[in-house]
């Protein structure tokens, strides 16, 4: 059903919105003085802090399984960005994105569906050390204009009419 797949392709563009804004917006809450230097902070503050935005995406049971090791920022990350087996990862929305533009592209050779696919493509083989070498916010404000540049093409390739 188109209807149904479209409504899947918003669902899972907004997922993959919020999940980067969150993870962004927690990095650079804890990086800042707000809370205080991390070295000044105790590791009790570390572990609810990271543990509440692990239950605010129902992830705090899966990093359990997946890490068996205490909760470090890094993996926060490399959970919520890379992991295709964490529904609410930005890998496992796009993987969501680019399946239902398949399934009502009936161009193969669409370019939304070529830019959905290099996102996904880029997730797939990314590492959370290079992220995090070149920079977590920058990474992240770039991930959200693409999301939001292929929103757009979603709107003008299917849903405008030409």
């Amino acid at each position: 059903d188109e209807a149904l797949h479209f409504m899947r392709l918003g669902t899972f563009l907004e997922r993959s919105d919020n999940t980067a804004r969150l993870v962004d917006v927690k990095f650079h809450a804890v990086q800042s003085d707000f809370y205080g230097a991390a070295n000044e902070r105790d590791q009790e503050y570390d572990f609810y802090h990271w543990s509440a935005i692990l239950r605010s995406v129902s992830a705090f049971e899966v990093y359990r399984k997946v890490y068996r090791d205490v909760i470090r920022p890094e993996r926060v990350a490399e959970l919520l960005i890379l992991k295709p087996d964490m529904p609410r990862s930005l890998h496992a929305s796009l993987n969501e994105v680019v399946n239902n533009l398949a399934l009502v592209s009936s161009n193969p050779d669409s370019e939304t569906l070529r830019r959905a696919g290099k996102l996904r493509a880029e997730l797939k083989y990314g590492r959370i050390d290079e992220i995090l070498a070149t920079g977590l916010h920058a990474y992240l404000t770039q991930f959200l204009d693409r999301v939001n540049d292929l929103g757009a093409h979603i709107s003008r390739e299917y849903l405008v009419a030409a």
